[in-house]
């Protein structure tokens, strides 16, 4: 594991054979010639527990160890990564890149060039968000009186939803009995020539597409996508009167984080929250952009063959994997597919009951607060008693996953 990541690959490993430990190896090596080496983990809690824990390594071997996490100073932050080995998360080593681009002066830059990563969970940080920007905003000109109006128009409105517009035997989307056409993969809204009618009258304009008119046209249309395309506890929920992002790979809240282009401000006009001024974009960059400006790049997870294709294509990265040191005890079993989505759960539920009845605990996945809440009520009504864990209950996160290990446990 350790030669393959040394040579700029990716090690793919399966969970337990000691990814952590192995990246110790090519990060020592590497950190010799001096100009640094960045380990890059998806959360804080990794980041400072794998640079305490392998940083013994390191320092025994004589090399200083540095920790990237929220909330240092740039003092700190410039010692950190003054260190050999800098260990760190995703959001903040890019979020770190793009302030020193806006630095004045040399002495407040904190990086010091970018010459070999090794990233964990590689597929999740460079495929799944590989297009995430990161983005460092000023404020902007305020205007959020247009919201609103924008919001009331909306809310009048009738919309159509549809999987795929793209579809030519379906009828034109512009001659749809609807205000607007809402679709569902590409997560895009659009008036339809009713809608644009309507628009005009309410407003009192003579062309929405006018040049004139572009700022009006972008708030009716960020105002579709609230009510189309973002839904409440799914894509965001509303908290002490605020809107806050749920992160769609792990389900936390991301507090802090705002959408850009005027699309929280509609949110908050939709949810009838205090609309926030507009922010401007003073830096951008995606996580692929980022991790493509280092000099030798290398990951490890436990899942990369999947991906194999666009890590070769994207970063000319080559999958690699390394058998288990042992045979592997567990069985994974192939995927189960169901026709309908009642008949799915109905599966999981009796599967569920099946274990519990058994005293095995039970961890069941979903995709969003509303699915969890979903399998909740019907567990409920089989009597049967679980923990919910998601974007609601966070604060009680370390409490319910200490328990959802116990003789007869169900967390979902």
């Amino acid at each position: 594991g350790g030669i393959v990541l040394h040579q700029g690959r990716i090690a793919e490993m399966k969970t337990g054979e000691g990814k952590t430990l192995v990246a110790t190896l090519p990060a020592y090596l590497n950190a010799l010639t001096g100009r640094g080496v960045h380990i890059v983990t998806v959360n804080d809690y990794l980041a400072k527990r794998d640079s305490e824990w392998m940083g013994k390594v390191h320092r025994f071997l004589g090399l200083k160890v540095g920790l990237i996490v929220h909330g240092l100073t740039t003092k700190e932050r410039q010692a950190a990564y003054a260190a050999d080995i800098t260990y760190g998360t995703n959001n903040e080593m890019g979020f770190d890149y793009l302030r020193d681009n806006m630095c004045i002066y040399s002495t407040e830059l904190v990086q010091r060039g970018h010459a070999f990563a090794i990233v964990d969970e590689v597929d999740s940080i460079l495929i799944d968000e590989a297009r995430t920007p990161l983005i460092i905003s000023g404020q902007g000109e305020k205007s959020t009186q247009l919201y609103d109006m924008a919001e009331m128009f909306v809310s009048r409105l009738k919309k159509q939803a549809v999987v795929q517009v793209d579809n030519k035997e379906e009828e034109d989307p512009a001659e749809a009995d609807a205000d607007y056409i809402v679709d569902e993969k590409a997560k895009t809204a659009m008036l339809t020539a009713r809608g644009i009618a309507k628009a005009e009258e309410f407003f009192h304009v003579e062309n929405l597409s006018d040049p004139e008119n572009a700022t009006l046209s972008h708030h009716i249309n960020q105002a579709i996508k609230a009510h189309g395309v973002m839904k409440r506890d799914i894509d965001y929920v509303v908290k002490d009167g605020e809107v806050i992002i749920v992160d769609e790979f792990t389900g936390r809240l991301m507090l802090g984080r705002r959408y850009n282009e005027g699309l929280h401000q509609a949110i908050e006009a939709k949810e009838g929250v205090t609309v926030a001024r507009e922010s401007r974009t003073l830096a951008t960059i995606t996580f692929q952009n980022y991790f493509r400006m280092y000099e030798k790049l290398s990951g490890m997870t436990g899942t990369a063959q999947t991906e194999a294709a666009e890590f070769e294509e994207i970063y000319g990265l080559q999958v690699v994997e390394v058998p288990t040191n042992k045979p592997v005890a567990r069985t994974d079993y192939n995927d189960v597919v169901y026709k309908t989505e009642p008949a799915k759960f109905n599966a999981v539920i009796e599967q569920i009951i099946e274990c519990h009845e058994k005293g095995q605990p039970v961890l069941v996945g979903t995709i969003s607060i509303e699915k969890s809440e979903l399998l909740s009520k019907l567990l409920s009504r089989r009597g049967v008693k679980h923990e919910v864990l998601n974007a609601k209950h966070h604060e009680k996160e370390a409490e319910i996953v200490a328990q959802a290990g116990k003789k007869g446990a169900v967390t979902i």
